[in-house]
């Protein structure tokens, strides 16, 4: 099931580092290669919810087995494509199917893992997998597009795909579900919701936020949301039961997702310009600095089932963040001026392993008292958390670094691009994360958790 997280996150990793490539391939204008990362980020940020829900109704082997063979039948028409609007069409694909994979997947790791000791463990081999896929994104993407083409990226994913649907499908049993009614109005709602705040924040980043699709997307998102609240009210049979928003834990987590993935994201965006344009690193030098960051994700994600065991998830939470925001200032008030440096280095390290421990952490906090009815209605939850904190975050760093109409300097603290202050920016979003971490109605029940007792 993790190797179904690894297939979708290496190809989206990949083909980000691909981009130039895919616009001299096919000819593309910069509105067009836009829409090839954008018209898969929107589908899948849009979707997540109903996909956990659906997971839910339908099952959790039958949901993710339908979203691995849509998704690598689209990575297929991908790796054919011969114009950009073929392209951008067959991302649409990729788009929903992920959306049905990534909550389906965790649930079915909730069900089959269901006590807190468990899934507390699963959930750190799953933050590793999804750390080694990004490793392996960084790592794979440029030489792949350089010596096979811009091709590659979509095709080498697909053996991951069929060997991680074979596993579910031999060894996987399908695990019974609630049965119940598929709320048609709230799906649409929602979807919209989501899709459309999603287009708004990522449209934000590009054109800025007084672009009149940000400002629409984000109206038409906020309108969405209110109708589905007023449909869920009113619904016999909600497609997400406003209750769970009521439990501390839930929510804290995932506001906690929220800003963790917007530092993530605006990370792995900031960080190539940073090195190549301030500290004068080739693109080749670039990527491998990053393994080890990369990498520390992966320890990251390994330790966090260990330090909860020591110190409790509610402390290891806030120990984790504490480590990313070490990282984040280190880098910020880094005096690294040409190169890579041990200094550099250093804070490297701390973000990658402070991202792995609190990625982790947080999603195990969130789902770890999922009863066998929500698994994927919590899973869908957390992922979006992180995917819109991605579209916040990314947006409102790249205001930051809006160059100066003054200068055309691109330096780390000047009138350039003010890369200080966007790491700073980030910094703040993981302080305001780590207090919610430290608030009192943060703290998991003392109860046994219902669903480790069958």
């Amino acid at each position: 099931m993790a190797t179904a997280m690894f297939m979708v996150i290496l190809d989206s990793a990949m083909v980000n580092l691909a981009g130039p490539t895919i616009r001299a391939g096919l000819a593309l204008t910069d509105i067009q290669l836009t829409l090839v990362i954008d018209s898969y980020l929107v589908p899948f940020a849009g979707l997540l919810l109903l996909g956990g829900r659906l997971a839910d109704l339908l099952g959790g082997r039958k949901v993710l087995l339908t979203g691995m063979g849509a998704y690598l039948l689209a990575s297929i028409v991908c790796t054919v494509a011969t114009s950009g609007e073929m392209l951008i069409a067959a991302r649409i694909g990729q788009g929903i199917s992920a959306a049905l994979v990534l909550p389906s997947a965790l649930s079915l790791v909730l069900a089959l893992y269901p006590s807190r000791t468990e899934r507390t463990r699963a959930m750190g081999i799953w933050g590793a997998v999804a750390g080694a896929a990004s490793l392996g994104g960084v790592f794979l993407g440029g030489s792949l597009t350089e010596t096979l083409g811009w091709e590659s990226v979509f095709w080498t994913p697909v053996p991951f795909g069929i060997l991680g649907a074979v596993i579910v499908w031999r060894s996987v049993p399908s695990i019974p579900v609630r049965s119940g009614h598929f709320d048609a109005f709230g799906a649409v709602t929602l979807t919209a919701g989501i899709s459309a705040l999603a287009l708004g924040m990522i449209s934000a980043s590009e054109a800025g936020w007084g672009s009149l699709l940000a400002l629409g997307g984000l109206a038409v998102g906020v309108a969405f949301l209110v109708a589905f609240v007023v449909v869920e009210r009113r619904s016999a049979h909600p497609l997400v039961p406003l209750g769970v928003f009521g439990r501390k834990p839930v929510v804290m987590a995932n506001l906690v997702m929220l800003l963790v993935g917007g530092t993530l994201t605006s990370l792995f965006f900031l960080l190539p310009p940073y090195q190549e344009e301030v500290l004068g690193m080739s693109p080749l030098e670039t990527g491998m600095s990053q393994l080890p960051l990369a990498a520390m994700i992966i320890v990251g994600s390994v330790l966090a089932p260990l330090l909860t065991k020591l110190i409790g998830l509610t402390r290891a939470l806030p120990v984790a963040l504490a480590v990313l925001l070490a990282g984040l200032l280190w880098l910020a008030f880094d005096l690294t001026r040409s190169g890579f440096s041990a200094s550099l280095l250093g804070a490297f390290v701390l973000i990658g392993g402070g991202l792995g421990l609190s990625a982790v952490n947080a999603t195990a906090m969130s789902v770890r008292d999922a009863t066998e009815a929500e698994g994927g209605l919590l899973s869908g939850l957390i992922s979006a958390a992180q995917q819109l904190g991605g579209a916040v975050g990314l947006a409102g760093l790249v205001g930051i670094v809006a160059i100066s109409s003054t200068t055309g300097t691109a330096t780390a603290t000047d009138g350039g691009i003010d890369f200080t202050t966007a790491f700073l920016g980030a910094a703040a979003g993981i302080i305001v994360a780590l207090a919610l971490s430290l608030f009192p109605g943060a703290k998991t029940p003392t109860t046994p958790n219902p669903a480790g007792t069958h």
